[in-house]
């Protein structure tokens, strides 16, 4: 009997066997198959997906499509407001943010004490000078004000104060910020910046779970101009945001050739991502497919289990099968059918609740970590790769306990003998 035979028989047995089985097994098999699934792709997905939620962040919040920033031998970008002239020339633009980026140290408190030994209630801080109509165009920055206002183009001595750098809102101590205590909108604290000092209101409080706004100080750019002693107007960072469709990696190479590379670093969002990112994220990929693999171990062997009864309990069957001359091929060609029944069946459900369901609502919400908003990262090559290692696993396990029944003697499986 030729292999195309031998498969058309036993398409033909394992339709007649699904038919004939019960409905309540076939439907908790092919749930077994969806949990699978959905394990095999959700859980490295929502791991993968923490560190996307970050990068995201860092791109919708601060950096923007493409990033132009100082040279590393340099505070600042040479001839900034030329490059800027230039940039809003350019048609892919549609939102741009130009930036006085410095460090410097925040202090509260410092009226009320007295004890010259106590240590000052002060933290390091990233300053920033924006123009807040431009910023908030860009990233919407507005939106995470907790307390107190966002800035106006007109606000004079007044700060915006990321909420890791306050102690009520702060995990407690990190490396270089030692979180403020109350601090409060109206509250008048001293900035110092390479060696000038000011005193400046609080007007709003920020929070967010990217650290540029979490632990940044942010005023106006006129403010910041004076604050570092800058006169030339050349800001340190210009992020873009492009339009929909304009290729940001096209959009940095156009940039770049126009002479602003020799002046500035130009780099799109996903070029700015430290190497480290990129490793905890395979980390956690890899993370994600260890856990997921136990769960197609399991699904496996309850295939293997499930396969290996029904062919157990049908000997006598499969003997008289045999007897009148189908090939033990076929049969054992039926029961890789039913496997991959299953496989598909509960692989098609998964794909359904996934990209029907999960995916878009998690895009919606996304899921509230203490230090990220993660999404689900799902992307289709790789569900592609995982539903055909789901379908290979249980078609082998469901050949292994049917070659096992099938394989003994005829005469014995029709009589019942072991």
């Amino acid at each position: 009997m030729s292999f195309a035979l031998d498969a058309r028989v036993g398409f033909y047995l394992a339709w007649r066997q699904l038919r004939r089985s019960s409905k309540w097994t076939n439907a908790l098999i092919v749930f077994v198959m969806l949990l699978t699934f959905l394990n095999l792709v959700v859980v490295t997905g929502v791991l993968v997906g923490l560190i996307e939620g970050i990068n995201e962040q860092y791109r919708q919040l601060y950096t923007g499509d493409v990033i132009i920033s100082s040279l590393s031998t340099k505070r600042y970008i040479e001839d900034a407001p030329a490059v800027l002239s230039f940039i809003h020339t350019l048609p892919q633009v549609q939102d741009l943010s130009a930036r006085y980026v410095g460090s410097g140290t925040v202090e509260a408190n410092y009226k009320t004490r007295t004890d010259t030994n106590e240590k000052p209630n002060e933290t390091g801080a990233q300053v920033l000078g924006i123009d807040p109509i431009a910023e908030n165009e860009l990233t919407g920055i507005s939106r995470f004000v907790i307390e107190g206002q966002y800035l106006d183009p007109t606000d004079y001595d007044q700060i915006l104060i990321g909420d890791l750098l306050i102690d009520r809102y702060a995990f407690g101590e990190q490396a270089g910020i030692t979180p403020l205590k109350n601090v409060h909108p109206g509250t008048v604290v001293r900035i110092t910046v390479n060696g000038a000092t000011r005193e400046m209101t609080v007007k709003g409080i920020l929070k967010s779970k990217i650290e540029p706004l979490a632990t940044g100080i942010y005023m106006t750019s006129g403010q910041a101009r004076e604050l570092f002693g800058r006169d030339d107007f050349n800001v340190s960072q210009i992020a873009i945001r492009l339009k929909e469709g304009s290729s940001p990696d096209a959009f940095r190479d156009l940039v770049r050739d126009s002479g602003v590379g020799r002046k500035a670093k130009v780099q799109t969002f996903l070029d700015s991502i430290p190497n480290g990112v990129a490793d905890i994220k395979n980390t956690f990929a890899m993370l994600g497919n260890m856990i997921s693999s136990v769960g197609l171990v399991v699904a496996s062997i309850t295939i293997f289990i499930v396969i290996f009864i029904n062919a157990l309990t049908r000997r006598k069957y499969i003997g008289i099968l045999k007897g009148i001359g189908i090939s033990g091929t076929a049969i054992e060609i039926s029961y890789m059918f039913q496997s991959l029944f299953y496989a598909l069946a509960g692989s098609a459900i998964g794909l359904i609740v996934l990209y029907g369901l999960l995916v878009p609502s998690v895009a919606a919400h996304p899921i509230d970590f203490p230090f990220s908003d993660g999404i689900l990262v799902a992307p289709i090559p790789d569900t592609a790769f995982r539903v055909a290692l789901l379908v290979v696993s249980t078609i082998i396990a469901g050949y292994i306990p049917a070659r096992m029944i099938v394989r003994k003697n005829t005469l014995d499986s029709i009589l019942g003998r072991n």
